[in-house]
């Protein structure tokens, strides 16, 4: 595979999309927590981004969100949630899933970066982008999930609430 063609989500047929997350993770998706913790919520177009093979056929997502994590005294913590990161099952492992993550991490705000929180595998997280449990264990989500695989990245960690309520960011 050559690199992937990268382009922002929003220039790509919102059924595209649909059509791609039904086959990566199939139908059933909209049960999992995960859509839980961002419902009611809007994907960031400039934090989510598609890849296309050397055809121009899309073959792979990631979506951001705006969330936030509820600490035990009311205040929110605004941070964006990564994923899903969804890629067509017969073209997984060959590079479009750390393409799309890098991008969408590349485009964070430098000046000011917002926590990022995901639902994933730990030890591939944390290898390529630094993502940790560390911070999560006292967290909360609104529905069944793992609680090793809800993982965080920041600039400072230790600034992180210890306990809270992960769900969707309303100001």
């Amino acid at each position: 595979m050559s690199g992937p063609n990268i382009i922002p989500l929003d220039a790509v047929d919102p059924a595209l999309v649909e059509a791609l997350l039904d086959r990566a993770f199939e139908p059933e998706r909209h049960k999992r927590t995960a859509y839980k913790v961002r419902e009611g919520m809007d994907w960031l177009p400039a934090l989510s981004f598609a890849a296309l093979d050397e055809s121009g056929m899309l073959v792979g997502t990631i979506q951001c969100w705006p969330v936030a994590l509820t600490d035990p005294q009311g205040r929110a913590h605004p941070m964006i949630m990564v994923g899903p990161v969804a890629v067509l099952p017969e073209l997984q492992r060959v590079g479009y899933g750390q393409a799309l993550m890098t991008a969408s991490l590349a485009a964070l705000n430098p000046q000011a970066p917002l926590p990022q929180v995901l639902i994933g595998d730990p030890e591939y997280y944390g290898r390529f982008w630094g993502f940790t449990n560390a911070p999560t264990a006292g967290w909360q989500l609104p529905g069944p999930y793992e609680k090793h695989r809800l993982l965080a990245r920041a600039d400072n960690l230790a600034v992180l609430p210890r306990e809270g309520v992960l769900g969707p960011w309303r100001r």
